[in-house]
């Protein structure tokens, strides 16, 4: 039984015919008689019975439509309670990032959302390979994920909303003797040791573009995903690296530098699941994160401008 099936039990039993019923309902009478079929084949006694011309219903018939109550009642409100849960402004919403994007995007939404009734959100940083993003979005209200400009798409089994379309820099030491130069192309850079990220994750491909257009595979010394830690090492002589010019933070002993020649970009994306958006709390965070990416571009507008 459902519980379509049990209204039209209850209708029957307050007005008396099927020709009624079905005017109430706004459907034709066989539509009426077909529900009334489906309930009586899930139940072992008559539920209805002939009375001349109308069909009325037995004592076993109305016993259900007086419970059918119960069920409507009961339906109404988990109804308003997903209604509430839906509409919540201040309803919990998760977010995940991997770590350049989490240190960038991590603070300005937290100062965004301290109002009183704002969304709960919970923040976790991820570090994943590219592939791994979408399969996030089952654990994750909102995911911030990366790829490179020519690496496939997101699937279509998760929603993307694009944040930033950030160009990824050469990083070297601010005495290094290339740091001179106001913009950097491969055959600069290939013959000098590079700090990159483990295999399988956003960057790699840019590293072998490199190579490619160098003409020669450049040694990678050091493995290291986390970008903090990548300029640390740059600082200490460790070597090169890729380095994006929005989302990481400056360091006093590092330049960045354009890499011409090759499209060095990555985007930055929020992947979720289209049912997630359905509340009103993770609507209202990922517009934040939109408002955060905008707050990002500008500041880097501001520094170029300050610069020149």
């Amino acid at each position: 039984m459902d519980e379509r099936q049990l209204r039209v039990l209850r209708e029957l039993g307050e007005l008396g015919s099927v020709t009624a019923v079905a005017e109430a309902m706004r459907v034709t009478p066989s539509a009426i008689s077909q529900q009334l079929r489906l309930l009586q084949r899930s139940i072992a006694v008559p539920l209805t019975e002939r009375d001349g011309r109308r069909l009325v219903l037995t004592a076993a018939g109305q016993a259900l439509a007086d419970a059918a109550i119960g069920v409507e009642t009961a339906l109404a409100r988990a109804r308003h309670t997903v209604d509430e849960f839906v509409e919540r402004p201040d309803g919990a919403v998760s977010v995940a990032a991997f770590h350049s994007g989490a240190a960038a995007f991590f603070p300005l939404l937290l100062r965004r959302l301290r109002a009183p009734g704002s969304p709960n959100v919970a923040l976790h940083d991820k570090d994943v390979a590219q592939d791994d993003f979408p399969p996030l979005t089952r654990h994750y209200d909102l995911v911030i994920a990366h790829r490179l400009d020519h690496a496939p798409p997101w699937p279509r089994t998760a929603t993307a909303t694009p944040l930033l379309h950030e160009p990824l820099d050469i990083a070297l030491p601010a005495d290094h003797p290339l740091a001179a130069k106001p913009a950097l192309t491969p055959q600069d850079v290939a013959d000098q040791p590079w700090i990159t990220v483990h295999d399988g994750f956003p960057l790699m491909a840019t590293i072998e573009a490199v190579s490619a257009a160098a003409g020669r595979r450049v040694e990678i010394v050091h493995r290291i995903n986390e970008i903090a830690v990548v300029a640390e090492v740059v600082a200490a002589g460790g070597g090169v690296a890729l380095m994006p010019r929005w989302t990481s933070r400056p360091h006093p002993a590092v330049v960045l530098r354009p890499l011409s020649g090759i499209h060095a970009h990555r985007h930055i994306d929020v992947l979720h699941r289209p049912e997630r958006t359905a509340r009103r709390a993770v609507r209202t965070v990922l517009t934040e994160l939109l408002r955060a990416a905008k707050t990002i571009r500008a500041r880097d507008e501001a520094a170029t401008s300050a610069h020149d």
